[in-house]
């Protein structure tokens, strides 16, 4: 019999892509989605703060405690934490990024293996199946040339390098053909796609719209500068999500400068409000509690959010990450503090939010259903807004145009 894998993804939509591409690998082994009856586990992991660190070396430590499976470490926190877990034996193997197609091969190894490969690699597997997934994630970059203050991510998945063209619209074609009908597109940072090549994203972005099968196309986060005077000619295009992410990180002119950030506010609120005006929803990223962070420069922040029209934000509180700039900058924000601005961040977000879809209410939800609990059918809709569905029919996987429903604080709620 074939010994079973488990996959365990840690971190971002990046690492959800390479974690397929190990499964499509996986030629001598069953893949499960049940962890319990797991003969080998990988752990997929993620490094971008300190805690995420924690997260992981705390599963690997469950893990032994209550399985009998072979643990493998990989993904970014390979680079960061794989030394110490390898001596330490909490681990069989550590392998990096680069190494992830030869998944098949190093399962089979009889002794323990350290091998961290290196930072140039560039992707080349064709994915032709998202276990579990209704939407697929397509890869275009890996690596990023951005030094913001309080990153580890470029040293431990390198400069940005760009996928080749020609496999990113082959990977669509195959995928649009096995029925996926929705592509997010995610990397390092996805809008340095073609950087330093004669290529750009919006180019990408024209020929995949033109892929047969291919209904709607979301994008990871972007950048303030990568949004391009022919990125804004797409945003009429039926097929482009109505919903762009936008890491903006801090919206103090003096904390942007502290997180050696490339954006300025200034032309931030302008971007925003022309896309805001073409109908889009809007979300950013949002570190609270960095060092630096005075009363009096919060307080400015959120002057300056309420300036702009977001709908959306990922927001957390600054977690030190070692080996950065920021890990060893004075100023640091009281923890009780850093969450109490957190949670007005929020609350200003989730009112615009709800002021959004009332705004939009008139407007047919194009809903892609992803799962059920418990009767209920959860999807997102054009505007990356939750959609709730009761139904005695099966809907997961199907796209539905939603005209009536209600909106709620938490979600918009329809009956099918």
């Amino acid at each position: 019999m074939k010994k079973k894998v488990y996959v365990k993804t840690f971190g971002c939509r990046t690492n959800l892509f390479d974690s397929q591409v190990m499964m499509s690998n996986l030629e001598d082994f069953d893949i499960t989605e049940n962890e319990a009856e797991a003969d080998i586990i990988i752990v997929n992991s993620c490094t971008v703060t300190n805690s995420a660190d924690v997260g992981v070396r705390g599963y690997i430590n469950s893990i032994e405690k209550s399985s009998r499976a072979e643990v493998y470490l990989t993904g970014c926190g390979a680079h960061t934490k794989g030394e110490s877990l390898f001596e330490n034996k909490k681990v069989f193997g550590v392998f990096g990024q680069s190494e992830k197609t030869r998944i098949n091969t190093l399962l089979k190894e009889k002794e323990r293996f350290y091998e961290l490969g290196d930072l140039n690699f560039v992707d080349d597997t064709i994915v032709e199946e998202f276990v579990g997934k209704s939407r697929a994630f397509i890869k275009i970059q890996e690596g990023c040339d951005f030094r913001c203050s309080y990153c580890i991510i470029p040293y431990v998945r390198g400069d940005s390098r760009s996928m080749d063209e020609a496999k990113i619209l082959e990977q669509v074609t195959t995928l649009a053909i096995n029925g996926f009908g929705e592509f997010i597109l995610t990397g390092t940072n996805v809008g340095s796609y073609g950087h330093r090549e004669e290529r750009s994203l919006a180019s990408l972005l024209k020929k995949m719209s033109q892929i047969r099968g291919v209904r709607r196309i979301r994008l990871g986060s972007l950048e303030p500068i990568q949004i391009t005077d022919a990125f804004e000619e797409l945003l009429d295009e039926p097929w482009l999500e109505k919903h762009l992410h936008i890491a903006l990180q801090h919206t103090s002119p003096a904390m942007l400068k502290i997180m050696n950030r490339r954006n300025k506010f200034e032309s931030d609120i302008a971007l925003f409000q022309r896309l805001r005006e073409k109908g889009y929803a809007l979300g950013t990223d949002f570190i609270v509690g960095h060092p630096g962070e005075t009363e009096a420069l919060w307080q400015e922040a959120m002057q300056n959010l309420k300036r702009l029209p977001l709908t959306h934000v990922h927001a957390f509180t600054y977690s030190k990450r070692d080996g950065t700039p920021s890990a060893t900058m004075k100023g640091e924000v009281n923890g009780a503090v850093a969450k109490k601005r957190l949670k007005e961040l929020t609350d200003l977000v989730d009112a615009n939010n709800l002021a959004f879809r009332k705004e939009f209410a008139h407007l047919p939800l194009e809903v892609l259903i992803e799962s059920e609990k418990e009767g209920r059918f959860h999807g997102l809709d054009q505007f990356f807004n939750k959609v709730i569905i009761e139904s005695t029919q099966d809907l997961v996987g199907n796209w539905l145009n939603v005209e009536e429903y209600r909106v709620e604080k938490d979600g918009n709620y329809a009956r099918f």
